[in-house]
């Protein structure tokens, strides 16, 4: 688990949501299956900016650069 600190934003579960352009059954089910780090404090839950944006980041594929040379031709 990964320590945040006391001055660090925390993003509720529509928050997360709106940032990742999803409904907010996509950051509750990442919470339900211990995917992302999260406070829960009583009944709320948050989720840390620094938490998220590792997320992000842990999960963004970069694309590949094909060579513009390649000429394809038919068989």
């Amino acid at each position: 688990m990964s320590l945040v600190s006391a001055s660090e934003r925390y993003l509720t579960v529509a928050e997360v949501a709106e940032i990742l352009g999803t409904t907010e059954r996509f950051p509750r089910r990442l919470i339900a299956e211990r995917r992302i780090d999260f406070v829960k404090a009583g009944k709320y839950v948050r989720i840390p900016q620094s938490v998220l944006d590792a997320y992000i980041a842990a999960n963004t594929v970069t694309a590949i650069r094909r060579s513009v040379n390649r000429i394809r031709r038919a068989a």
